[in-house]
């Protein structure tokens, strides 16, 4: 099989402008024939299916959870990154995409993450247009702050709490839809299989979660926006039901995988516990804005958090700014966790495992205030306290890596299609955008650039050249044979 990325010609900065101008159109009228499947409404799946429903398409959106809000993307706390320089500081388009390329350790696709950087601006309008409650400065001016691997602020943000309120917003826009009869909705529903007719994605086959019932859906695409597959390590920070079996199921259909080795182990983590958990807890990487990271300079085993106020600043070793002056505790994410890592096999590890760093908000608190750390992290603040039972305002956090993210993934073109024509993957389903390596703050990016800005452009040059009469049913043999094959697997 080759691979053909379909990356256009020309000047980097002028790619997406003049590929958009080339790709085929399906008029408005004719925008009503189509019909469009997309699996997952987190913020990839909904930005993608209201953004399509609201230019014409017939959309059928499913989910596996109760309400299309549930989706994982809820979980997502610290911030997302646009380029729009708002605090004067030297941030730019192109700065985003060399931040985001050089934090990816040069693996990813340029192409693909200029464009990213590009429509980044467009996105904080668009969720502020949907009244995304985005913190705001003294002046009313939406407010930025700084996130591992750049040296400018870039991130908006609300409170501890982005992802929520942005899938909110994208849930609105579904719900618009929805009572619009534009896209009909399917919650409680897990995809079992890709139908594919002749080399073409041509619909899926899918369970009802409650009652058992095994349906076959036809549609002219198929979008997959259905998360990363972190769950194949024992303990992720993932949601048990982000299984990954969407991907999976289109892999063996013949959609090819890019990249599954790169998977991000995130630094900010709570630590483990023992052998009665089944997921990890995430704390925010915006906690190292403030936060100093650090271990004793010589071994203390089982060093509590509230006998860590007792030891001095000569005792400490805040090896991140002592190795990485210029980021200090904002360097990338794979960074923080390596090192977390070295100083653990040192035997400088924290905690009654010696698998943690400090995480210290001393210096903060002493600067700003509780209530100014308050209006940034108090809800992060208040779920570790009530996981470990320590008070970040008192005493050090701690925190170890964990697996977080997957930067792999199916592989796809610039238009977001795989490699079976009419299957199309977006947000952390696909492995374009990050290389080796997330910058924090990039994924709710890539997850709503994807479905309000790219799809709805890309989609349409295929549907075009498919043709709306073009539609197999399913009646067609092909998907009785997975509907049974399914059946069977059961």
């Amino acid at each position: 099989m080759k691979l053909d990325s379909k990356i256009p010609e020309g000047p980097i900065a002028e790619k997406w402008t003049k590929h958009k101008f080339n790709l085929k159109l399906v008029n408005p009228a004719n925008k009503r024939k189509y019909e469009i499947i997309v699996v997952g409404t987190g913020l990839a799946g909904s930005s993608a299916a209201a953004s399509l429903a609201e230019l014409g398409y017939n959309v059928k959106a499913f989910c596996f959870q109760d309400s299309p809000r549930r989706a994982h993307s809820i979980a997502a706390q610290g911030g997302i990154n646009a380029a729009k320089n708002y605090r004067n500081d030297g941030d730019s388009v192109y700065r985003l995409f060399y931040d985001t390329v050089k934090g990816g350790d040069y693996r990813a696709r340029e192409a693909n993450v200029y464009r990213l950087a590009e429509v980044s601006v467009n996105i904080i309008d668009q969720c502020v247009a949907q009244g995304v409650p985005f913190a705001r400065e003294y002046g009313g001016l939406l407010d930025n702050r700084s996130f591992g691997g750049a040296q400018v602020s870039r991130t908006f943000y609300a409170r501890g709490q982005t992802g929520q309120q942005l899938l909110l917003g994208a849930y609105g826009a579904l719900n618009r839809q929805i009572a619009a009869g534009k896209i009909k909705m399917y919650p409680r529903t897990e995809m079992l299989d890709l139908v594919v007719v002749d080399g073409i994605a041509r619909g899926i086959i899918t369970r009802d979660l409650i009652t058992g019932k095994i349906e076959a859906h036809s549609a002219h695409a198929v979008l997959l926006c259905t998360g990363g597959y972190g769950n194949v390590f024992y303990l992720s920070t993932n949601a048990k039901g982000s299984n990954a079996t969407a991907i999976w199921r289109a892999h063996k259909r013949g959609a090819l995988f890019g990249n599954p080795c790169f998977t991000q182990i995130h630094p900010t983590c709570i630590p483990v516990t023992g052998n009665h958990q089944s997921k990890l807890t995430l704390m925010s990487e915006s906690l190292r804005n403030d936060g100093r990271v650090w271990v004793p300079k010589t071994p203390i085993k089982g060093l509590k958090a509230a006998d860590a106020v007792k030891i001095p600043e000569s005792e400490r070793d805040y090896f991140l700014e002592r190795k990485y002056p210029s980021f200090g505790n904002l360097v990338p994410r794979d960074v923080a966790s390596r090192n977390a890592k070295y100083v653990c096999d040192e035997g400088r590890g924290v905690g009654a495992t010696g698998l943690a760093v400090f995480l210290d908000f001393a210096d903060a608190l002493k600067r700003d205030g509780r209530k100014v750390i308050s209006a940034k992290y108090g809800n992060l603040f208040d779920m570790y306290k009530q996981i470990t039972g320590d008070d970040p305002y008192e005493v050090p956090m701690m925190i170890y890596p964990a697996v977080h993210y997957t930067m792999g993934g199916l592989w796809v073109d610039y238009n977001l299609m795989t490699t079976v024509p009419g299957l199309y993957a977006l947000g952390e389903a696909n492995f374009s955008d990050h290389g080796a390596n997330r910058l924090g703050a990039s994924a709710l990016m890539q997850g709503l650039a994807d479905g309000y800005f790219i799809i709805p452009y890309t989609i349409g040059d295929y549907l075009a050249n498919l043709g709306w009469s073009n539609k197999v049913g399913t009646d067609h043999p092909a998907f009785r044979e997975a509907a049974q094959a399914a059946e069977d697997r059961l």
